[in-house]
């Protein structure tokens, strides 16, 4: 990257997930859905003036690695799920920074409410 050259987004939305993740025991025996949403942060000028998928990053390859995390080794928290993402993303691809999105729609949580997660960014330094 040129210094002062403008970041560009790639972003993935609402990969859904079937996964074994939590804290209650019920969680990690039943399982239940998630969806994850991941923006990676990288010039693409080049890629888009030469029309060349070596110049930019595979969204095939990127939902892979998280579907990899999403449905491998279970963690209590979504902020684990998070962090795991967030580091091979960077660790994987040629991106300055990576914003992830991690959401429980149906957490067994009484009371009403839409969904529940969190969402980190993590830039290239931080890793």
């Amino acid at each position: 990257m040129r210094a002062g050259e403008p970041l560009d987004k790639i972003f993935l939305n609402g990969m859904r997930f079937y996964a074994y993740h939590g804290v209650l025991p019920e969680e990690r025996r039943l399982g239940q859905h998630f969806e994850v949403d991941v923006v990676l942060e990288l010039v693409l000028r080049h890629a888009g003036l030469r029309d060349e998928l070596a110049l930019t990053v595979n969204y095939a390859d990127v939902y892979r690695l998280v579907e990899e995390i999403m449905t491998g080794e279970p963690v209590q928290l979504v902020e684990s799920l998070a962090e795991r993402i967030a580091r091979a993303v960077l660790g994987g691809f040629p991106c300055e920074a990576v914003r992830v999105r991690v959401v429980k729609p149906n957490p067994p949580i009484a009371g009403h409410y839409h969904a529940v997660g969190v969402e980190i960014e993590r830039r290239r330094d931080d890793a």
